[in-house]
């Protein structure tokens, strides 16, 4: 077990209240990329980052708006440095982010199956509004607007690799969806 200081804590809020600068609408707290952070001697800080997927072009703009915040703060040598293991999950965006994302008109990726496994991801049928004979999608995609889970998928990728292009069948409304990983 790794003990955390007290100002190693408030670093590490201070880094984490940084705003993702592809979804400004969440701190990278909320996205939970940013893992840990460790003083080193007596100005210095190391930052753990992990991207949402390797090779994230947004990462040197996080590592930056990082060391800005932390040197606002008095901290004369930040180092941030890209962690790989564990890999980022879309578990690791908080419960409030994922209400900001709803409420910002982004569907949040949908979370791990209560029996712990991971979430399906198929390749099969772009609607998830349910079709004579088949059971309903159990964790369908919902519109951000409207709450429908009657779906469909416009294109696998959408203004970021991260996210989807769907389009509401109720409201008619597009909107992004954050991809599960």
């Amino acid at each position: 077990m790794v003990t955390v200081t007290a100002l190693e804590a408030e670093l590490l809020d201070l880094a984490g209240s940084v705003p993702d600068p592809e979804l400004p609408v969440l701190t990278l707290r909320e996205l939970g990329v940013v893992r840990a952070v460790r003083i080193r001697g007596t100005d210095a800080v190391e930052v753990d980052l992990t991207p949402t997927y390797t090779g994230c072009p947004a990462v040197e703009a996080m590592s930056l708006d990082i060391e800005r915040v932390l040197r606002e703060h008095g901290v004369r040598e930040v180092s941030v440095r890209t962690v790989l293991a564990p890999a980022w999950s879309t578990d690791d965006i908080t419960d409030e982010g994922r209400r900001k994302l709803r409420e910002f008109g982004i569907a949040p990726p949908r979370t791990r199956r209560e029996d712990g496994g991971p979430v399906t991801v198929a390749l099969g049928p772009t609607r998830t509004l349910s079709t004579p004979g088949t059971p309903p999608d159990p964790d369908p995609v919902r519109c951000p607007h409207c709450g429908s889970a009657e779906t469909e998928l416009l294109s696998r990728f959408s203004s970021t690799a991260c996210k989807a292009l769907r389009r509401c069948l109720g409201c008619r409304e597009p909107f992004d969806h954050f991809k599960e990983l």
